[in-house]
């Protein structure tokens, strides 16, 4: 860490979400038998719809393994491909009921807990937190999508 690091209770309570994270992912890949990148396109193609070549770029793999990605759950009956309409050239894959009802089985327990956690707060007291947190991912994700070369360059 920076010699400059101010280490907080809040910080190390985003680090400690930040790891526990990363372990419920592989927890949910072992209880489902999914792959981590199937589960994580399973948890996106929950949110909305989208082609194997954005899938791709969200999942930050080859279109071709986007392809398997995208099999492998079809076969599992958790998605399908179908036509987007207006555009016969390309085909979107949508999360089937099936596929929804794995991902909830798996969820819900946390869903209602973070639940009960939000109900304990005031409108304000969730802006507060809202921001904080939002704040947070826009860090995080200066390295998930940042140049390593601009954030060396960037600490000099």
């Amino acid at each position: 860490m920076p010699a400059r690091w101010k280490d907080s209770g809040a910080l190390r309570a985003l680090r400690e979400i930040t790891r526990i994270g990363a372990r419920l992912h592989h927890v949910l890949s072992r209880r489902t038998g999914l792959g981590p990148t199937d589960l994580t396109a399973l948890e996106l193609l929950s949110i909305e719809m989208m082609g194997p070549a954005e899938l791709a770029r969200h999942l930050d793999i080859t279109t071709a393994a986007a392809t398997g990605v995208v099999d492998r759950l079809e076969a599992r009956g958790h998605v399908v491909r179908r036509p987007i309409p207006g555009d016969r050239r390309r085909t979107g894959v949508h999360i089937t009921d099936a596929g929804r009802r794995e991902a909830w089985l798996h969820l819900t327990p946390m869903f209602a807990a973070l639940q009960a956690n939000d109900a304990q707060f005031t409108e304000e007291e969730r802006a507060v937190v809202e921001r904080y947190l939002t704040g947070a991912a826009n860090a995080i994700n200066t390295v998930v999508e940042g140049d390593p070369r601009d954030l060396v360059d960037g600490a000099g």
